[in-house]
This record gives structure tokens, sequence and C-alpha cells, in this order.
């Protein structure tokens, strides 16, 4: 009879797993902050997508506040982004892609199909430069400040209401310090 208590122990269990379970209902998945922010933009030296002879390094990021964005052609939600990211680059935007886990042939074919908002882009077969990005799947972008230092981080594809609420925002806040 004393031990009554413990027929109550698994509804108890129950009813934390279902909160527990609850609470993370509420949570975004692409809501995760980079290791990076405030810290400089990766070394790296890799070639341009369009031309395997030529170098490109951080040093092509100094001067300018760059939009940083992860892409590759075998990517969808990349297609999806690609309007947003040639509007920005008409609104004057630097933007340089890293493609990301590709063959030159596929990203040369998506960028002649869907238009290329790149001022620059590098060529990242092997992921390295993703990799010390900590980039988990593309697209993510990042925008880095002229002194090279990464100072938002964007997961997931830009939407159309995320050029006027978060990247132009950001942009022009790097732009002025």
């Amino acid at each position: 009879m004393q031990r009554r208590w413990l027929l109550f122990i698994p509804l108890v269990l129950f009813i934390a797993l279902g909160v527990f379970l609850w609470k993370g209902l509420d949570l975004n998945p692409f809501a995760r902050d980079s290791a990076l922010i405030d810290q400089g933009m990766p070394e790296f030296s890799l070639t341009a997508l369009d031309d395997p002879t030529v170098n490109v390094d951080r040093s092509a990021l100094l001067g300018h506040v760059t939009l940083v964005n992860v892409w590759g052609s075998w990517c969808p939600t990349c297609k999806d982004e690609m309007p947003q990211l040639l509007a920005l680059h008409h609104k004057g935007v630097r933007i340089m892609g890293v493609d990301y886990k590709d063959t030159r042939v596929k990203a040369r074919d998506f960028l002649n199909q869907f238009g290329n908002p790149f001022d620059v882009s590098v060529f990242d077969p092997d992921g390295t430069l993703g990799f010390d990005l900590g980039v988990y799947g593309a697209p993510e972008s990042f925008i880095v400040d002229a002194r090279g230092v990464i100072r938002y981080h964007h997961t997931g594809y830009i939407r159309p209401e995320d050029i006027q609420d978060t990247i132009l925002p950001e942009i022009k806040k790097w732009s002025s310090s």
C-alpha cells in the first residue's frame, strides 16, 4: 500500500517528456549563431570559379562590406535564392559566391541559367572553406565587414522579405562603421 506512488512515476515521466517535446516545437532550426561572429574570415586560397589559374584569398574581402554566399548547383534552394541575390547585386551589394562541393561545369551552367549575382566566385570542390565557416548545408550567407570580420550569419536561403528586413540593414550598419 505504501508503494502506490510508484505507479505515478511513468505518468510524471511521460508528462515531462511531453512538455520537453512541446517546447521544442517553438524552436527555429535555422536560428543558430555562428561561432565566427566578430571573428576574422578564415584564411583561404581557392581558385576562381571562372578561371582555375586565378587564386582568390581572404584579401579579396578587404576594403568592402561583402555578402559571402555559400551555394551549389546541386542545391534546389539555391535556385530559389538566386532572384534575391540578383536583386541585392542590382542594389549595389558586393557578393562573393562560394561554389560548395560542386563541379565547375555544373556551377557555370547553373549561373548561366539562373543569373550570376557574384562579383567574385571561388570554387570550393572539397568544401574546405565551407567547413572552416561551419556550414552544414547550402545556402548559407555571411556578411563580412571591410576589415574581413564576419558580422552576420544567415542560415538557409535569403527570402524576398529578408532583403529589406535583415540583409540591407546589416550591410548598412557595417558600411557606416
